[in-house]
C-alpha cells in the first residue's frame, strides 16, 4: 500500500513542472508568433495619425530583429480606417474572426474605438491602450477588456484651467470645442477646474462638427467678438490647424489653448504658420527629443535610433511617432510579464498590474495599472511652443 502511494506521489511530483510549464494559447498566439491588430487613419481627414501605426510598427520590427519577445515575432496587422468610422466595426470583426489577432492595441479614435467596444468585449478580445483620451475608456467595472493609455481630456481641462486661474485669473475664455462627447469632457474639466469661478471667466462658447470645417471660421469670429483674451481651441487635426491660422488671421492673438492631440508640430503647426502657433500651451508627458543636447539621454537616443532604421521617411518631428513608439514598448512589457501563457485573459491581466517607466517618458511619469485602474499615465506637464519648438512651463502633475 505504502509502495503504491510512494509511487502515485512520485508521479504526481514528475507531473506538476511538466504542466506549470505547459504553454497556453488562445487565436493569434504559437510558439513562434502573435498576431496583434489596430485601426487607423492612414488615409482621409485624419491621415496625420496615421504615422502613430508605422511607429508601431517599426517598433515591433526592432524587437523582431533582435528576436522577438519570449522567442516569438510580432505580426501587426494594421487596417486603415480611411478615417471613417463607420467601418471600424467591421474591421474589427475582420481582425478577431478573419486574421485571428491575440489582441487589438492601439486603436485609433474616440469614436472608432466606442464603435467596436461591446463587440471586443463580448467577444473577450483585449482592446489595449486606445488612442483616445475620453474617461470612459477607463471603465473595469463594465467594460473590463478595454484599457485606454494618456490622461484624460478632462484632466487636460483641469490643468488648463488652473493655469489660467494661477497666470491670468482675470482672463475671459472664449471656447471653441466639438459638438460630442470629446467636446463635452473637456468643457467638464475646464469648468471643473475653474470652480465658482466659471460662470464669470467663460464668455462664450462655440461648438462646431468636424464634418463641416467650412462653418470653423464663422464660429472664431463669434468667439473674437466676445472680447475674449484667452482661446481654449479644443479642436484635433487639420481643424486646430484652421482654428490657429484663421484666429491669427483674424487678428485676434489671445493667450491659446490646444489638445495634447494637436501638438505635433510637423503635423499641425507647422501648417498652421510657425509664427501663428506662438505661444500656444498645450500639455504633455515625454521628453523633449528634438533638442541637440536631447540626443544624450538614453531613451531619446533609442527613439532617434528605432526611428532612423525602421522608419526612415518618417518626420521626427512628428509627435505622433513619439505616442507610437510609447503604446508599442508598453505592449511589449505586456508580452513579456505573460511568458508562455499567452491567452486573451492572461494579457488583460498582465496589463491590469503594470508599474513601468518608458524610456521616452519624462521623470515622474509612469505606466501603472490596476484591476480598478485602467488609465495608464495619469500625469503631465504643460508646455508652450515658442515659434520654433516647445519649452516646459512647470513640473509635471497629476490627478
Amino acid at each position: 500500500m505504502r509502495a503504491a502511494l510512494f509511487t502515485a506521489l512520485f508521479v504526481l511530483d514528475l507531473a506538476t513542472p511538466l504542466a506549470m510549464g505547459q504553454k497556453k494559447y488562445d487565436p493569434g498566439a504559437t510558439d513562434t508568433e502573435i498576431k496583434i491588430g489596430n485601426i487607423m487613419p492612414y488615409t482621409g481627414a485624419f491621415s496625420e495619425y496615421g504615422s502613430t501605426g508605422r511607429a508601431e510598427a517599426a517598433y515591433f520590427q526592432m524587437i523582431n530583429d533582435r528576436g522577438g519577445v519570449n522567442g516569438r515575432k510580432i505580426k501587426l496587422i494594421s487596417l486603415d480606417s480611411g478615417s471613417d468610422t463607420a467601418k471600424a466595426n467591421a474591421l474589427a470583426h475582420q481582425l478577431v474572426e478573419q486574421d485571428q489577432v491575440l489582441f487589438t492595441a492601439g486603436n485609433w479614435g474616440t469614436p472608432a474605438n466606442l464603435a467596436i467596444r461591446s463587440y471586443l468585449n463580448d467577444q473577450q478580445v483585449p482592446q489595449l491602450f486606445v488612442a483616445a483620451t475620453e474617461s470612459v475608456f477607463d471603465d473595469p467595472s463594465h467594460f473590463p477588456w478595454t484599457m485606454g493609455f494618456q490622461p484624460t481630456k478632462r484632466t487636460e481641462g483641469l490643468v488648463y484651467a488652473r493655469y489660467i486661474l494661477e497666470n491670468k485669473p482675470t482672463g475671459k475664455i472664449a471656447i471653441l470645442y466639438s459638438h460630442d462627447a470629446d467636446g463635452d469632457e473637456w468643457l467638464l474639466g475646464i469648468r471643473d477646474g475653474l470652480g465658482s469661478k466659471s460662470a464669470g471667466m467663460i464668455v462664450k462658447e462655440a461648438a462646431f462638427e468636424y464634418s463641416d470645417a467650412d462653418a470653423l471660421d464663422a464660429q472664431i469670429a463669434t468667439l473674437k467678438a466676445s472680447g475674449a483674451d484667452v482661446f481654449m481651441n479644443l479642436a484635433v487635426g487639420r481643424l486646430a490647424t484652421r482654428a490657429i491660422r484663421t484666429a491669427y488671421e483674424m487678428g485676434w492673438h489671445p493667450l491659446q489653448f490646444i489638445p495634447n492631440a494637436s501638438l505635433s508640430v510637423a503635423a499641425f503647426l507647422e501648417p498652421a504658420g510657425l509664427e501663428k502657433s506662438a505661444g500656444i500651451i498645450t500639455n504633455a508627458r515625454s521628453r523633449n527629443w528634438l533638442r541637440p543636447q536631447s540626443k544624450n539621454d538614453p531613451g531619446v537616443r533609442a527613439f532617434l535610433e528605432c526611428m532612423k532604421k525602421y522608419n526612415p521617411d518618417a518626420d521626427i518631428r512628428d509627435a505622433n511617432n513619439v505616442y507610437g513608439y510609447e503604446v508599442a514598448e508598453t505592449v511589449v512589457e505586456v508580452l513579456k510579464k505573460c511568458g508562455d501563457t499567452l491567452t486573451r485573459a492572461n494579457v488583460m491581466k498582465q496589463a491590469a498590474s503594470l508599474d513601468l517607466e518608458l524610456g521616452m517618458l519624462r521623470p515622474g511619469v509612469r505606466v501603472k495599472t490596476s484591476a480598478t485602474d485602467y488609465q495608464p499615465i495619469k500625469q503631465l506637464f504643460l508646455i508652450q511652443f515658442d515659434g520654433k519648438e516647445w519649452t516646459g512651463l512647470g513640473k509635471v502633475v497629476g490627478y
